[in-house]
C-alpha cells in the first residue's frame, strides 16, 4: 500500500502544475502558445488542478499500515 500512496502523491503533484500552467496559459497570463487567451484550456487547467490537488489531500491523509 506504500506504492500506491506515493503514486497518488506524485500524481497529485503533477497534475496541480500542469493544471496551473493550462490555467494561466487560459487566462493569457502566460503567452506564446496555441494554448493561450483560450477558455477551454482554462476550464481544463482548474478541473486538472483540482483533481491533483484532491490526490494530494488524498496520499497525505493516507496512513501507511505498520507492520509488526
Amino acid at each position: 500500500m506504500k506504492a500506491q500512496r506515493w503514486i497518488s502523491l506524485v500524481a497529485g503533484v503533477i497534475l496541480l502544475l500542469i493544471g496551473i500552467l493550462w490555467t494561466l496559459q487560459g487566462a493569457n497570463v502566460i503567452t506564446g502558445s496555441g494554448m493561450s487567451g483560450q477558455k477551454l484550456w482554462f476550464l481544463i487547467g482548474l478541473v486538472a488542478a483540482v483533481v491533483g490537488l484532491v490526490l494530494l489531500v488524498t496520499g497525505a491523509r493516507r496512513s501507511p499500515k505498520k507492520t509488526s
